[in-house]
């Protein structure tokens, strides 16, 4: 139920009974006064109830999570989720037995997942969401494979005295690599190409 038609003997009391059938704060919702109440003659006769209709403005979150489950679904994959809420929107932290699918190789089908969760946070949101997925901690570990990888290879470049160019990654994923080697005092990293053929390149400096 995201609208409802309310009366009381005034604009107020009819708001609250509102609030009560929605199970909202009047924050959450926008109000519109249908009749205003009208006192009858001596307080008797032809008094008139107030009457205001009551809609529930979106949540961003509540909608992103439940295309997310939505989605999870029709994939028929079982999955709990957690929603840790913060200043730019959300972690979504999915668990569950079979979630491979959800993740992908290298994380792809994880990555195409949050995009379009964030595409429906943000229609329901005027200022910007920004909602990060992961699955049984899987951004964790590939953010410490990624780190151990820019060490490994630096040192190659170091010795062999060539650059490397590694595989295209996600913005994110070439943020980790640039970040971790940022003050390496032998190497620097630029990335090359377009999406989403973008990749890093460690060289010497």
């Amino acid at each position: 139920m995201n609208k409802v038609v309310v009366t009381g003997k005034s604009i107020q009391d009819a708001v609250k009974a509102g609030l009560q059938q929605l199970g909202a704060t009047e924050d959450r919702v926008r109000m519109t006064v249908i009749e205003q109440p009208v006192k009858g003659l001596f307080g008797l006769f032809g008094a008139k109830d107030a009457k205001v209709e009551l809609e529930l403005i979106p949540d961003p979150l509540e909608e992103a999570a439940s295309f997310l489950r939505s989605m999870l679904d029709t994939m028929n994959v079982p999955a709990s989720l957690d929603i840790v809420r913060n200043k730019e929107g959300a972690d979504f932290q999915l668990s569950g037995p079979e979630l491979g699918i959800v993740i992908g190789k290298r994380g792809q089908t994880l990555d195409a997942i949050q995009y379009l969760t964030n595409i429906v946070a943000n229609r329901y949101s005027d200022s910007h969401v920004k909602i990060v997925i992961d699955a049984e901690q899987f951004r964790d570990r590939r953010r410490k494979t990624l780190e151990e990888l820019a060490y490994r290879l630096a040192s190659r470049v170091v010795k062999t005295r060539k650059e490397v160019i590694l595989e295209p990654m996600t913005a994110s994923e070439r943020k980790i690599i640039h970040s971790e080697l940022q003050n390496h005092p032998r190497v620097k990293t630029y990335s090359k190409g377009d999406e989403p053929n973008r990749r890093v390149v460690i060289t010497l400096k």
